[in-house]
């Protein structure tokens, strides 16, 4: 066999794999299950939104992603590798709703930390913050400090810097949940450009249907605590997000479906009664 027919054949390692996880806090109460029993595979490349209502565990399944706190059942592998090992070769970048910039360091510094923080050289730091500027459009940023960006700036310097170590996956937990609709459209966009021109998959969490179905390849929906999977939406629109699918008829489908899953019944009827 050459070695185009092998690589045709050899399955590609899912960026995330979930296999009966599940995720049990103790309190003085009792214990309280956040999670139980997900199972869910995102593709490499893929973009992929969890969605659901506040408290179904959206965030506490990403921070088992990222290591961040530990699965109580089931396993969870980063491109076929435990989390903490994933975490450990910077398979992934994560940025949170607010940016947690430094403030006393420049823009081109906050996006540099983590290379700096695992020795990169100034001068493949300084090539890389470059590259980083123009993909988020900050180019002329690069040494005004956050207290002189709006939001949505501070926003894309910490995209960039999760994007710093050429990660092959990006972990998001509602980065723009806290901007104005405008600016989140904006940066919605944007981002989409960006995980197109980078290649990474996405694990994107919102409570916005909108910009869930805007962005995603499929949108993963999870019912109230405890948390689950109860439907996996494939939005079928391309890889073209441009602003003039918002308009279109293919995306308020899916709208409309996303918010019937959520819902549990057809939205029409619900409204009806």
């Amino acid at each position: 066999m050459t070695a185009i027919d092998t690589a045709t054949t050899t399955p590609t390692i899912p960026a995330v794999k979930a296999s009966g996880v599940g995720k049990t806090f103790p309190t003085k109460g009792g214990d309280v299950v956040a999670l139980t029993g997900v199972e869910l595979e995102v593709a490499a490349g893929e973009f992929v939104s969890l969605i659901g209502p506040s408290g179904c565990g959206k965030s506490t399944l990403l921070r088992l992603i990222a290591d961040l706190d530990e699965a109580s059942t089931g396993i969870l592998e980063i491109f076929g590798k435990p989390a903490r090992k994933a975490r450990l070769d910077q398979d992934y970048g994560i940025a949170f709703q607010q940016s947690g910039l430094l403030p006393w360091r420049s823009v081109g510094a906050n996006i540099a930390l983590p290379l700096e923080l695992h020795g990169v050289s100034a001068a493949d730091r300084s090539a890389r913050v470059s590259e980083l500027a123009e993909l988020v459009g900050l180019t002329d940023f690069v040494d005004r400090y956050p207290d002189q960006l709006s939001g949505g700036m501070q926003q894309r310097v910490a995209i960039a810097r999760a994007l710093a170590e050429h990660p092959r996956l990006l972990l998001m937990d509602e980065p723009f949940g806290a901007l104005d609709e405008m600016t989140r459209e904006y940066l919605q966009s944007e981002l989409a450009r960006i995980a197109a021109e980078t290649g990474a998959a996405v694990v994107f969490v919102t409570h916005s249907i909108p910009e869930a179905v805007f962005l995603s390849d499929r949108v993963v929906v999870m019912s109230p605590r405890p948390g689950r999977i109860t439907d996996v939406i494939e939005t079928g629109l391309g890889t073209n997000r441009a602003e003039a699918l918002r308009e279109s008829p293919e995306y308020f489908a899916k709208v409309t479906e996303v918010r019937e899953a959520l819902h549990g019944a057809p939205v029409e009827r619900a409204n009806e009664r």
